[in-house]
């Protein structure tokens, strides 16, 4: 992989963060199947599963090495040496693999989670990130807990890490406690503490507990990360992980703040994001970001008649850049007559001045009663001829 300075890699997580969530569970063709779309997207990275943890899962993450090409393939698991073999053989088909191994740098989870000293982190770091290099030269390594993890540690262990063969390094926010600030703040100090770190990859991984999943993110970037680990629609444990959607496109319109590229087919949102919405059990919330049903739309007169003018007035980006196709102008008790004018033309009406405002009033009568108002109710309100 380059590790050119402004070149971001994207490691989309949906197939097993993702899909740990509630009402996210996918079965065997269902993830094969998304895979393929994430390797039309570009994504670099797909995470593919976590293979210890069932037979299911080990055969889908199998399926998907085999079959996906494109995106590197990444199996998860836990410094543990059944788990390093285990994630070995299901990538093993891979025309390029990658093996994320994880333990706890926190001293909260090393005492109460896993019941373990710091040496004994030390030495399993060390021992399975060795075995990882074993099964193939790409590891990546993440300090669970990073972000409440005592900063001496953190760097101890990462460290390790590295000496042993580990190509990336993941300082994950697995809790949603950081702050962009604090987040920023300690990549670029660990950074500085660790050596031969020339070729070494950092990533974020920021869950989004306080709301702050994709600020962190962004923040982890400013801070020297350049691989972002991301699902689309932000579906992932407890609150969710950060967006790749919402990443993606604060990357192409914010540029100027953050002067990063990819490699993703923006125009591929659109269609992800439908095949995960026909695949889980939920869709998003109609005003989330890019891929909400109300992202693109316009209720208020105000902001339908400044978008009919001219689109750059509300609109910030265009949805046809993420191949999302929206309805822009939604009728309702708050649209102004330009936009009822504007869907009377689409629909074939070109009304005199008098037509237009009786059309208006009995229209303003009909959305104080009515919530949704459709093609068919306007057509209906239109004055008809005289001799009809």
């Amino acid at each position: 992989m380059s590790t050119a300075s402004d070149r971001v890699y994207i490691f989309d997580t949906t197939l097993r963060d993702g899909e740990q969530s509630p009402g996210c569970t996918m079965h065997h063709a269902e993830k094969l199947r998304f895979a393929h779309q994430l390797a039309a997207l570009g994504v670099d990275i797909i995470e593919a599963g976590f293979p210890i943890a069932s037979d299911g899962d080990f055969e889908s993450v199998r399926a998907i090495a085999a079959a996906v090409k494109g995106p590197r393939i990444a199996a998860l698991a836990r410094c543990k040496t059944m788990d390093i073999e285990r994630a070995g053989k299901a990538v093993e088909k891979a025309d390029s693999s990658r093996i994320h191994t994880f333990i706890a740098s926190s001293d909260l989870h090393l005492e109460a989670k896993l019941r373990i000293t710091r040496q004994q982190a030390l030495d399993q770091t060390a021992e399975c990130v060795r075995l990882a290099k074993t099964y193939t030269e790409d590891v990546e390594f993440s300090a669970e807990d990073a972000t409440r993890s005592d900063p001496d540690f953190l760097v101890k262990i990462v460290q390790t890490a590295i000496d042993c063969g580990a190509t990336t390094i993941n300082l994950p926010d697995t809790v949603g406690y950081s702050t962009p600030a604090e987040y920023q703040l300690m990549f670029e100090e660990i950074r500085t503490r660790l050596t031969g770190i020339e070729n070494i990859i950092f990533s974020t991984h920021c869950h989004d507990d306080l709301g702050m999943a994709t600020i962190n993110t962004l923040a982890g970037l400013k801070g020297g990360a350049r691989q972002v680990e991301v699902a689309m629609h932000g579906i992932g444990e407890r609150a969710g992980n950060a967006s790749l959607e919402e990443v993606a496109a604060i990357l192409k319109v914010r540029n100027d703040l953050y002067p990063f590229t990819t490699g993703l087919h923006l125009d591929q949102i659109g269609p992800t994001s439908h095949m995960l919405d026909e695949i889980i059990s939920f869709t998003p919330s109609p005003n989330k970001a890019i891929v909400g049903k109300n992202a693109f739309a316009h209720a208020s007169g105000i902001h339908q008649h400044g978008v009919l003018a001219n689109p750059l007035t509300y609109e910030i980006m265009s949805s046809s850049i993420f191949g999302i196709t929206a309805n822009a102008i939604v009728l309702g008790k708050h649209s102004g007559r330009r936009a009822l004018e504007h869907r009377l033309k689409e629909l074939g009406f070109n009304l005199t001045k008098e037509e237009l405002d009786q059309t208006y009033t009995r229209f303003t009568a009909l959305a104080d009663r009515k919530k949704d108002i459709y093609d068919q109710d306007i057509v209906a309100l239109v004055p008809q001829p005289a001799n009809a």
